[in-house]
């Protein structure tokens, strides 16, 4: 299994220590390395205006830039398989010392980072949940499992698609790729009144899920609610999909039935901040804009899946909250404030076939007071997940992926 090379995480195991009085004290412009979208622009945003309120001396310039992520917005993301989609381009830059710095959606970013760069911060995180989007058509109250038999729900990623096929298995699962704008466009140009029509009522007969020329006709899509909120609030969200959010439904018979909802990826709502390794200087700019719990908690989460070797195309999916003294458990994005002694992780993780009919899941609580018990807490949850199976199901997804491209197109 792949190891973390120690020295590409020094910077930001000190980092999670206690925050060291300011140094940097010289007026200077700060190149910060992002994404061209939206959402990239908005977050990086979000992370200048905390460097700006820790130092207000400093200039920061944003660098905008097309990733490969970027500019294949058709193929689906298990196909591609690049680990780096999202990544490569800017740190060429980094590492070219074009920019200081590149903000990141965590969940972007590989947990095998490239030689010379390394993970400088991560900010407080943003919600890390799932979310439904319904097309506007269905009525106010519409869920995953009243929906028809056979409506399609778009998403780009196999780890929704993998849980959702186990949870939900009269619904159809399409690929749906773009920025989120695009994807929320894709949604809305659905014609689902005339695919309704040829239905007799939910859950009986089916939809139909393509129009003539083979588009998808999407009855929802799954998107991360973080990037939603961020861009346009919650008006479109329909649902909140985490674990313990669950839906009843009256099953023939009139017994009833319990559909949960699912884990969300590693790092997903948090921004991480890579820089070069050894840069002091930009290390010390970014020590006040770090969050203690959210550090703590994606750090036992990449451990996870780096131990697992996942990556976005990898349907593994986690949760983690903190657990205090009263026993009240919270999001990692709801708590404030100095983490306090008391304070104690709780990390679900989940590991799922393609076609959602075999799964694993492990849990562990323990108290974390830096990256060394994160990165043991994220190894001991996937020991469990092995010791239950989870090996021998991603076995057969990497199986499956070597034989689909050795037939290519056949």
């Amino acid at each position: 299994m792949t190891t973390l090379d120690p020295d590409a995480s020094t910077s930001l195991a000190a980092s999670t220590t206690a925050i060291q009085p300011h140094t940097v004290t010289s007026l200077s412009t700060i190149h910060i390395g992002t994404r061209a979208s939206l959402l990239a622009r908005k977050q990086t945003d979000i992370v200048v205006d905390l460097l700006q309120a820790a130092w207000p001396d400093h200039k920061y310039e944003i660098h905008a830039h097309t990733t490969a992520g970027d500019k294949n917005q058709v193929t689906a993301l298990h196909e591609i398989g690049a680990k780096s989609l999202w990544t490569a381009e800017l740190e060429k830059l980094l590492l070219e010392k074009e920019v200081d710095m590149i903000v990141h959606s965590l969940k972007d970013m590989p947990t095998q980072l490239p030689r010379g760069c390394t993970v400088g911060a991560i900010t407080k995180r943003g919600d890390p949940r799932d979310a439904l989007v319904l097309h506007k058509s269905l009525p106010e109250g519409t869920t995953l499992s009243s929906l028809p038999r056979g409506s399609t729900i778009g998403t780009s990623s196999v780890r929704r698609s993998a849980q959702l096929k186990r949870l939900y298995p009269h619904l159809k699962f399409k690929n749906v790729r773009g920025n989120i704008g695009t994807r929320l466009r894709k949604l809305d140009e659905s014609k689902l009144e005339e695919a309704r029509d040829q239905g007799t009522g939910v859950g009986d007969t089916h939809t139909v899920e393509e129009d003539d020329d083979g588009t998808p006709q999407y009855s929802g899509i799954i998107l991360a609610a973080a990037g939603l909120l961020r861009l346009y609030g919650d008006e479109r969200i329909a649902r909140y999909l985490s674990s313990d959010n669950t839906e009843e439904t009256e099953e023939p018979g009139g017994t009833k039935a319990q559909h949960k909802g699912i884990f969300h990826a590693v790092g997903q709502g948090a921004l991480g901040i890579e820089v070069r390794e050894g840069d002091e200087r930009i290390m010390e700019l970014l020590r006040p804009i770090i969050d203690e719990r959210t550090t703590l908690a994606c750090l036992a989460e990449r451990a996870l899946m780096r131990t697992l070797e996942g990556g976005c195309s990898v349907p593994i999916g986690v949760e983690t909250s903190w657990t205090g003294a009263d026993g009240s458990s919270e999001l990692t994005e709801t708590r404030s404030g100095a983490l306090q002694p008391q304070e104690r992780l709780v990390m679900k993780g989940i590991v799922v076939s393609l076609d959602g009919t075999e799964a694993v899941e492990a849990s562990e609580e323990r108290t974390l007071r830096d990256q060394g018990d994160a990165d043991e807490m994220g190894r001991g949850v996937a020991a469990k997940l092995v010791s239950q199976g989870a090996d021998k199901i991603l076995e057969k997804i990497n199986l499956n992926r070597a034989i689909i491209e050795e037939q290519g197109d056949a």
